[in-house]
């Protein structure tokens, strides 16, 4: 019994000696708790939305009231013409817009209908489909008290339109996110894998004191991949259009330099990753946990990031993955130019250089 307690003793001393397991073990479930329990939910909270009033009368502004205080929806402005529902689209800043008819009141009271029409990004299918039954319960709960104060049957119509993806097909949603979480997994996680390998096995030592260059070393290892991630995306968007029947309405040119640029983002961090880690398994466990679940949970590629509490939207900023979704929806699906895709397109320029200056200065060190 004594040897077995002290066998038990020594696995602990290796254990409590080792931090990166130990902050594993400990630190692991505690941030998946946290992850699923704040952004796995299919409630979709806080979603922005504009308004067009036509009509202007007391009964819009009481259903625009109940709008504003309801927990679900966000006011982002109210416009005051059609055009403008469409550049706000456009913008990604909001999910609905709520067109009200011209002489709304008048027609509700006196003709006993009235319609108003509701414009959803269809981008994603099933925050859309979420948003179109929370506003048709709003229009019903209104349309039911008017009917319990005057005892007349009111009709209020809602026609429904499905912007950018009126058949609401999955792959819509899924395509763009699958290609941020391949070519990040594979650009960064084989990359750093790669690199360490040879740091493990004792053969970099024999490659750096070679005639070859450092960087020759480390570009000798990146190249492979970043040709194995360019394949992937041909596979993955030939299959998208001829397959899931998934469009590209804008510029294949544009798709084309925002998908090398992510590569190019996501070599440069599996280049940090290898900086970092000192085993293949290191590296592994730091891809897997620092790269699979941020884009799974916080790239908005499966859960909406409006319904995140505040400190998580504010980490999704540094999620790589969740510019590029961006980007890739905005040219695939709404069919979107250079201009309108800028702000994404700078953000992953400024993570790539900044992973690169990170890891050529550990790299020097580790040298």
């Amino acid at each position: 019994m004594k040897q077995l307690i002290s066998f038990i003793q020594k696995e602990f001393y290796h254990i409590l000696r080792d931090k990166r397991s130990l902050l594993i073990l400990l630190g692991l479930p505690i941030v998946q708790l946290l992850l699923f329990g704040f952004a796995i939910t299919t409630e979709v909270r806080n979603a922005k939305i504009v308004i067009f009033d036509n009509s202007k009368d007391l009964v819009t502004q009481q259903i625009i009231s109940k709008i504003q205080h309801n927990k679900y929806f966000i006011l982002d402005k109210t416009i005051n013409h059609p055009n403008q529902i469409e550049d706000a689209f456009k913008e990604g800043k909001i999910r609905l817009a709520i067109i009200f008819q011209n002489n709304f009141q008048n027609d509700l009271l006196h003709n006993n209908k009235a319609q108003i029409q509701i414009i959803a990004d269809a981008t994603d299918p099933n925050q859309a489909t979420t948003l179109i039954n929370y506003i048709s319960s709003i229009i019903n709960d209104f349309q039911q008290d008017l009917y319990n104060q005057n005892k007349i049957p009111y009709t209020i119509k809602t026609e429904f339109r499905m912007l950018y993806n009126p058949q609401l097909k999955g792959a819509y949603s899924s395509v763009p996110g699958v290609m941020g979480m391949i070519l990040l997994l594979i650009s960064a996680m084989m990359t750093s894998i790669s690199i360490v390998r040879e740091r493990e096995t004792g053969t970099m030592e024999v490659l750096l004191v070679s005639p070859m260059k450092p960087w020759f070393v480390v570009l000798s290892k990146v190249i492979p991949y970043f040709v194995i991630s360019i394949i992937n995306v041909i596979t993955i968007l030939l299959l998208s259009v001829f397959v899931l029947g998934m469009p590209i309405k804008g510029s294949i040119l544009l798709l084309a330099f925002s998908t090398l640029l992510y590569i190019f983002c996501a070599l440069s961090l599996g280049v940090l990753i290898s900086t970092i880690a000192d085993t293949q398994q290191a590296a592994m466990i730091i891809s897997i946990i620092g790269l699979m679940l941020p884009v799974v949970m916080l790239s908005g590629y499966a859960f909406p990031i409006a319904n995140m509490p505040e400190l998580l939207q504010i980490i999704s900023n540094v999620v790589p993955a969740k510019w590029y979704i961006i980007i890739v929806k905005s040219i695939m699906l709404k069919g979107l130019g250079f201009s309108d895709v800028f702000d994404e397109l700078i953000i992953l320029t400024f993570m790539t250089l900044v992973f690169l200056l990170i890891s050529i200065k550990r790299f020097k060190v580790r040298l």
